[in-house]
């Protein structure tokens, strides 16, 4: 192997290895102005995208620790990674390829179990980690608020 293909696959073991997750995507057809779209949304959502050469991200991959990729790398793809969850990343991906038909969603791991198309688009209609937060704190919190009703209710009935 060249030593510039050395260097970009020790860049790609680097990144999926400081990624809980990674999602390949086709991109065969799309502008580079959409791809700069693209880029943008995920930065915000804390995630990456990266094009891929497919013989070097097969080899990255493999030494990452990621089971054998062999026949799943055809075409032009990409490769999403971030620090934060898959949910959000996965929710920009759905929400663009439904905007600009040419982005297709492949596969994915997600803490070295892949994950297939339908579960990454699973993924991206659950809601955010915050509002699941904001939702069970409510189910904490709706007990201890209906015992002060009936206690006030009671104390307002004896006056």
């Amino acid at each position: 192997m060249r030593a510039e293909k050395k260097l970009l696959t020790s860049e790609y073991v680097a990144r999926l290895n400081g990624s809980p997750f990674f999602i390949v995507v086709g991109y065969q057809g799309l502008k580079v102005a959409h791809l700069n779209e693209l880029r943008k949304r995920l930065v915000q959502a804390g995630a990456e995208i990266h094009i891929v050469k497919n013989t070097v991200f097969r080899v990255a991959a493999k030494e990452s620790g990621v089971a054998e990729l062999d026949g799943t790398l055809t075409g032009q793809i990409a490769v999403v990674t971030g620090k934060k969850d898959i949910f959000v990343s996965s929710k920009v991906l759905k929400n663009f390829a439904a905007e600009f038909d040419k982005l297709k969603l492949k596969f994915g791991y997600l803490n070295n179990q892949r994950v297939d198309q339908a579960t990454i688009l699973a993924y991206a209609d659950l809601p955010s980690l915050d509002v699941l937060r904001a939702k069970l704190l409510g189910l904490f919190s709706a007990p201890a608020s209906r015992i002060a009703q009936v206690i006030k209710a009671k104390s307002e009935k004896t006056e």
